[in-house]
């Protein structure tokens, strides 16, 4: 459809959802699968297996650190490739060959034939997510009825929530096997994921609209602004959801000296947690709109890291670990509906927005990983200034949305 994502007025609000497709129901079925492979494993599940390399003496500490750098570097490089990819051979095509690169890089892994070859397919691995995250939603969601497009945008980002649980149950569950047989383990259900994916795919490309005259009301120069608003609240998110991705189980088991399987449970909470995100984030969205759910988000994401930053009761770190596992994919959906209320008739600015978006993320989210790194060898382990940056980015984050929605107004009162 070329439908606007959402109408402003009220009669855009439903008594009864409209019904998907089979088509439908099967291109959301593969989106899932594409983000959970990509994204929800390929990265992930990499944080368990830390510790296993090491032991297993297949890398040196650093070396592995550094190859779960690589797949940071390959996501910038996917964001970026995404697009063109696409272009020269069609979304269907291209979704298929990311899978199957994805999927190689499993295989790949569990043979560690040297620090080249692994930081090879690592790299690979991080480039397949990000251009399936470019391209999985904006090649599905313009087939999708407009009022079930936050549902589906929850359903096809599930798989971020599922890898994240994934990453806490399965990986140790398969660990028990052995180190290879993990790495072949996550590659045949990889394999077995591509294959219901295959012809999910919309064979077709996103249909462009019949008249572009509506485009000449909303031109570039109005929602370029608000355009950079979001792509800097989305980079601010990254820079508050970091702190929690990268030390919420070690301020449990060491920070508050409640042991390692403290720790690794809350990583569970964290990744149960994560799985509702996506669909909880989307229905919201259905219903008061992308830019409130949005805003909304923000504020509990902030509320969670100034818990952490400032109480050690376990039950109000449980409540931070709850919000923070929602929004890590939940605010996925959030961005991308936002992206097309502001530009709401052309597809292909819709998937270039959010492929800036997307780079602006991954950027934001390695330069924190490194930074917070630093900042907290530098102030003696100091868990209390790490999740209180990660609170203030995204206070500043929501300081600039509010900030904005005045400025619209403003606008729209003196027309």
């Amino acid at each position: 459809m070329s439908a606007p994502l959402r109408h402003s007025n009220s009669s855009h609000a439903i008594a009864e959802p409209v019904p998907l497709s089979a088509a439908a129901w099967y291109a959301t079925i593969a989106g899932l699968c594409g983000s959970l492979v990509a994204i929800g494993l390929a990265r992930f599940a990499y944080t368990p297996l830390i510790p296993p390399l090491i032991g297993a003496h297949w890398f040196s500490a650093g070396d592995t650190v550094t190859l779960g750098a690589a797949n940071f570097a390959g996501y910038l490089a996917g964001a970026l490739l995404g697009r063109p990819l696409a272009a020269g051979l069609g979304n269907r095509q291209a979704l298929r060959l990311l899978m199957v690169a994805a999927t190689a890089a499993f295989f790949a892994c569990g043979f560690p034939v040297s620090v080249t070859w692994f930081f090879v397919w690592r790299f690979l691995s991080g480039l397949a997510g990000g251009a399936i995250m470019v391209l999985v939603a904006t090649s599905i969601l313009p087939h999708i009825p407009v009022a079930r497009r936050g549902f589906v945008s929850g359903m096809i980002f599930l798989g971020l929530g599922l890898g994240i649980a994934a990453s806490g149950t399965l990986v140790p569950a398969l660990l028990r096997l052995g180190l290879r047989e993990t790495w072949i383990g996550l590659g045949i259900l990889s394999l077995i994921l591509t294959g219901v994916s295959w012809f999910g795919w919309p064979a077709t490309n996103p249909p462009q609209p019949a008249t572009h005259a509506a485009t000449q009301h909303h031109p570039a120069a109005k929602s370029g602004w608000s355009l950079r608003i979001l792509y800097g609240q989305y980079a601010a998110n990254a820079l508050g959801l970091v702190p929690a991705m990268v030390l919420l189980v070690d301020y449990v088991a060491r920070g508050l000296g409640r042991g390692a399987d403290i720790g690794a449970a809350f990583w569970v909470v964290y990744g149960v947690a994560a799985i509702s995100g996506p669909v909880l984030t989307g229905y919201a969205a259905d219903r008061i709109g992308f830019a409130s759910a949005y805003r909304g988000a923000l504020l509990l994401q902030a509320v969670a890291g100034a818990i952490l930053a400032a109480s050690g009761n376990p039950w109000m770190v449980g409540f931070a670990t709850v919000l923070l596992g929602i929004f890590t994919p939940g605010i996925v959906p959030l961005v991308l509906g936002r992206i097309h209320e502001i530009l709401p008739h052309s597809h292909v600015d819709q998937r270039a927005a959010w492929s800036r978006a997307t780079t602006a993320f991954a950027l934001f989210q390695a330069l924190g990983g490194y930074g917070y790194s630093y900042l907290f060898i530098h102030t003696g382990e100091n868990y209390s200034i790490i999740f209180l940056c990660g609170a203030v980015a995204l206070v500043l984050a929501l300081l600039a949305d509010v900030l904005n929605g005045v400025k619209r107004g403003r606008k729209h009162r003196a027309q």
